[in-house]
């Protein structure tokens, strides 16, 4: 097989010159960089209004034209902005690369999430769960089977144990979690709806004022848990703004609070990961993931889950 190639800055800024009109033969063409740390060779920035992502294997070509095919179906059911991709082709022999213009605002990571955010919220949440779902699989968006809680439980006590001993978490807070509560919040056999997979903070466009603007990284789209991205939010925005917004997509006490704790469980177990060298994030980026989910929200002194129908404010 033969070995792809390793894009560079001067790769990029060759490709951009030929896609965008202010970058002629003979200009420099506009400045390119790496839109951040890690990210390099695959997503860059080019000047100030666009973003350069070059898939650097045959599988992320694939994912990446499934993408670009899914945003053009979900922008029209959810509220918020969604990159547009101005130039799409191949960079080297099958792998791909989209010329996405930039969504203004900042990073999640940089602003809070309002109020009116959280409403910003719900609202994609409910456009998601509108997405037909045969159109989504007419794409090729595949499905992703519900996780077992109880599985995820077992890991993430050893997870809270290696942290305990690294004094970065006390491992009792986990014991809230029981295995009769991880089967009670088992998922649901309900219709499966379009989750996002990767609501993280970079994913989330946010403006200085807190309102949710827009919504990148759609390649891990799949049909599933919407509990998922209950837990993204919980992890990215906290705990309580995440079921807020939830509660205000119409889901109730079950999906929130299995929500709520497989965001902690992949908290725990990502940190955990980090200090035993199996992942490179930033730990200051795994701390705040895990204090986002282990804020605790008023919907967990409710003691008995009750119908969907029956569920009344959860907060």
């Amino acid at each position: 097989m033969t070995q792809a190639p390793t894009p560079t800055a001067d790769t990029v800024r060759r490709l951009v010159r030929s896609l965008l009109k202010d970058g002629g033969a003979e200009s420099a063409g506009p400045d390119v960089r790496p839109a951040a740390p890690g990210a390099e060779p695959a997503t860059w920035w080019v000047g100030t209004r666009h973003v350069l992502r070059l898939a650097p294997d045959r599988a992320a070509a694939a994912r990446q034209r499934r993408e670009l095919r899914l945003r053009d179906l979900v922008r029209t059911h959810v509220p918020v902005a969604l990159p547009t991709s101005v130039a799409f082709g191949e960079w080297a022999p099958g792998l791909t690369y989209t010329l996405d213009t930039k969504v203004p605002g900042g990073s999640g990571a940089r602003h809070d999430i309002s109020a009116v955010g959280e409403a910003d919220l719900a609202a994609l949440l409910t456009g998601l769960r509108e997405v037909p779902v045969r159109q989504a699989e007419t794409l090729g968006v595949p499905r992703a089977a519900p996780r077992s809680l109880e599985a995820l439980r077992r890991a993430a006590e050893a997870a809270a144990a290696r942290l305990a001993d690294a004094d970065e978490f006390d491992a009792a807070r986990l014991r809230q979690l029981t295995q009769p509560a991880a089967v009670q919040l088992a998922a649901q056999p309900t219709a499966a709806v379009l989750v996002h997979h990767g609501l993280t903070p970079d994913h989330l466009v946010v403006s200085a004022d807190g309102r949710v603007r827009g919504v990148l990284g759609w390649a891990d789209t799949a049909l599933g848990d919407p509990a998922e991205d209950i837990a993204g939010l919980a992890r990215a925005v906290g705990s309580p703004a995440a079921v807020r917004a939830a509660t205000l997509a119409g889901y109730g006490a079950r999906p929130c609070l299995r929500g709520l704790w497989l965001a902690r469980c992949d908290a725990l177990l990502h940190l955990a990961d980090r200090l035993d060298g199996k992942s490179d994030t930033p730990p200051p980026t795994l701390r705040a993931q895990l204090r986002h989910a282990w804020e605790a929200i008023l919907l967990e002194r409710v003691t008995e889950l009750r119908d969907e129908e029956e569920d009344q404010e959860l907060h």
